[in-house]
């Protein structure tokens, strides 16, 4: 113990005593601190701050008259939009949206079809047409801000769903306010219809004279109605066939589309993929080349280069199907020259891929290899990476041009075969309609008169019953109290259907923005990169290390980084309290939480590097990039997969970022007693590899690290 305090003594002395030492560590305190404090104030309130991702919005709306009064809904929503500030709303033509969203100028587009308020006023006839509006987003400009988007467009229908309940139960209440009036003002009338019914009852028979006559005359129809049916089922036989006809084409076409729109780049990528990989054997052939290179180095070079120009003929080869196929599209086959240079690449490698062949089976025996294989081999190699340096070099200016010619004839051609089918399709509803109508109005009447003979028992007894009830409702009710219910307030009524819930919210830890929200995981995260910078800036190893045990040098430096590390803390934490004033309910326990995470991960990493050198650095540096993704920081460990969630429970991440979270939106101690419980156990468990590890396994590591010092490439 007394030489792991002298081991400690000494270190700080010779920081206090180098000022040059002094600015390092110093620096070392407080840059950690930046990676917390910038990474925080930047996702400050980003949710509150949409008024500035721009939203292009078009009106197409040709409005609709509804009972005689003219509507424009899309109008009456960009009218509301231009009042709205939560997004960048921008009012802008169709062409222009589209070209926008594509180049990243808007996140997104709606658009308002021009059919918008006639389908909403479908509520008020028989066939009802649900409204449409055409959301377009651009999702590689950002991965949050299409959720941003989407949300306002959500919102968006929403509301206009809301206002068109509430405008449409206003309309109804206000019809029943109305009837109400109408019912106190007519009610001599409505006591006439009663009268009326009474004498509708007592006239029932003379009605059944009358059908009984009016359907012999029908009758006579009926052979006109027989043809008629007989020769519609082929007429809709037909326009079923032209309609899948259509479909089909149609479907066609769009895969086409979409196979056309990837092939530029997907040539581009799979030709960069192939030249990587050509120089990658070039420099394979410069080590074959080498004088009295031993049979055995021939052979284990060969096997490389069978697997690297394996893949370059698979490329080479996807590269001339997909040009061969696109060039059969066009008329002028403008594709022809390039698929005979791509055609003479793929020769040359399968070439090559002959004489690796050739030379690892003359070295299998101990042979030395044949000059003139390696001769052909070297030629042929050169050649292949001439010729896709040119074809790589080229291909914007030569090869992109013909592709795209090829892409704009093959465009045209089912252009022109869409344009013809959908000619011929619009004309089918015509002819069905001719023929449904002709064939309603001949059966109409042979179908309705057969429905009231039929009917007209049921009719009869209703007209009884309908009777019965009115001297029934007569004996037992009020009209007056009918009327009185139909004249409530129509607003309070509508506005409880338009929203008949409403929902509270409580907040049970409110944490007044994302970015204090976010600063346990950046504050966390800052610690381990600190710890990360501390290892590889000071050394773990003691100059005079021979005169002290292992376990003496491993805790003496050990000592030495806690004491930077928990500065680096104390900064960071006071720095998030004080400087840019993130949110914390528990402010005191916030500085000595984060003083143990610190702690907790100076001594991990300490002991990492200080057994296994080098690679535990590299070791440090694989376990922060696991908890990034494993530790529930960013996203709920829920919707990670599952190989993340079964990582979770074995992670410091895990607890310091929930111990973090506690003290910032309000502690619950049975919580953060698990998470320092844990924490602990896992700084205990490092702490004892270390001491009672760190000589054998050093000396292992130590032996690993000078052999790869011999490569002149580490420190």
């Amino acid at each position: 113990m007394k030489n792991t305090v002298y081991i400690y003594t000494r270190d700080l002395k010779r920081i206090f005593t180098n000022w040059a030492m002094i600015i390092i560590v110093l620096t070392l305190m407080i840059l950690p601190s930046f990676y917390a404090w910038f990474n925080i104030k930047a996702s400050w309130d980003p949710y509150g701050r949409t008024e500035g991702i721009a939203i292009a919005v078009t009106s197409e709306d040709e409005g609709s008259t509804i009972r005689g009064q003219h509507v424009n809904v899309g109008k009456d929503i960009i009218a509301t939009l231009k009042k709205n500030k939560t997004l960048g709303w921008t009012f802008v033509s169709k062409e222009k949206a589209d070209h926008g969203v594509k180049h990243g100028d808007y996140y997104a587009s709606i658009v308002i079809p021009k059919d918008f308020s006639q389908k909403l006023g479908t509520v008020l006839q028989d066939r009802l047409e649900k409204p449409v509006i055409i959301y377009k987003v651009n999702e590689k400009i950002n991965a949050v801000a299409p959720k941003i988007t989407s949300k306002g467009a959500s919102s968006l229908t929403q509301q206009i769903s809301e206002k068109f309940v509430k405008t449409a139960n206003g309309a109804i209440f206000s019809v029943f306010n109305e009837l109400g009036i109408t019912l106190q003002r007519d009610l001599p009338t409505i006591q006439q219809v009663e009268q009326r019914i009474f004498e509708l009852e007592n006239r029932l028979p003379e009605i059944k004279k009358v059908i009984n006559e009016a359907n012999d005359t029908t009758q006579k129809a009926g052979a006109i109605v027989s043809k008629a049916q007989a020769a519609l089922p082929e007429v809709e036989r037909l326009t079923a066939d032209g309609a899948q006809m259509t479909q089909q084409l149609n479907t066609f076409l769009t895969k086409s589309d979409e196979v056309l729109k990837t092939a530029e780049p997907t040539i581009n990528e799979t030709l960069h993929r192939v030249q990587q990989r050509a120089l990658g054997v070039q420099e394979l052939k410069n080590q074959l080349m080498e004088k009295d290179i031993a049979p055995a180095e021939v052979n284990a070079a060969a096997e490389q280069l069978k697997g690297q120009l394996t893949k370059q003929i698979a490329d080479t080869g996807e590269i001339l199907t997909l040009l061969t196929d696109l060039n059969a599209l066009s008329q002028q086959k403008v594709l022809s020259p390039v698929i005979n240079q791509i055609k003479s690449v793929h020769t040359l490698l399968q070439q090559q891929l002959s004489d690796v062949n050739s030379l690892q089976q003359q070295t299998k025996n101990g042979d030395a290899p044949d000059p003139s294989v390696l001769e052909k081999f070297s030629s042929r190699t050169d050649q292949a990476v001439s010729r896709l340096n040119a074809l790589t070099n080229s291909y914007f200016s030569t090869i992109v041009p013909a592709i795209e010619q090829a892409i704009k004839e093959a465009k045209d051609k089912t252009a022109s075969a869409n344009a013809l089918l959908d000619e011929a399709n619009k004309s089918m509803p015509d002819v069905s309609n001719v023929l449904s109508k002709t064939a309603s109005g001949i059966l109409l009447g042979q179908q309705e008169l057969a429905k009231i003979t039929k009917d007209f028992p049921r009719i009869e007894q209703n007209v009884h019953n309908i009777a019965d009830k009115i001297r029934e409702f007569q004996r037992k009710e009020n009209i007056e109290d009918i009327i009185n219910l139909l004249k409530n307030d129509v607003q309070k009524e509508s506005d409880f259907f338009a929203k008949p819930v409403l929902l509270k919210e409580e907040r049970l830890y409110p944490i007044p923005n994302y970015g204090s929200a976010m600063s346990p995981f950046y504050t966390t995260l800052c610690l381990w990169v600190g710890a990360l910078l501390l290892v590889s800036i000071l050394s773990v190893e003691v100059a005079d290390e021979e005169r002290f045990k292992s376990y003496e040098v491993y805790l003496g430096r050990l000592l030495t980084f806690l004491s930077i590390a928990l500065v680096q803390a104390f900064i960071v934490t006071i720095g998030d309290l004080f400087l840019i004033k993130t949110y914390v309910v528990d402010k005191v326990p916030f500085i000595f939480l984060g003083l143990l995470c610190s702690f907790v991960f100076m001594t991990i990493v300490y002991t990492l590097v200080a057994i296994f050198g080098n690679a535990g650095k590299a070791m440090a540096i694989v376990l922060l990039v696991l908890q990034l993704s494993a530790a529930g920081g960013t996203f709920p460990i829920q919707v990670v997969p599952a190989f993340f969630q079964a990582l979770n429970p074995f992670l410091p991440f895990t607890y310091a970022i929930s111990m973090m979270r506690e003290v910032v939106g309000g502690m619950l101690a049975d919580i953060v007693r698990k998470d320092v419980t844990v924490l602990l156990c896992i700084w205990l468990g490092v702490l004892l590899v270390g001491i009672f590890l760190h000589k054998p396994l050093s000396k292992t590591s130590a032996k690993l690290t000078k052999k790869a010092r011999e490569s002149k490439l580490i420190h």
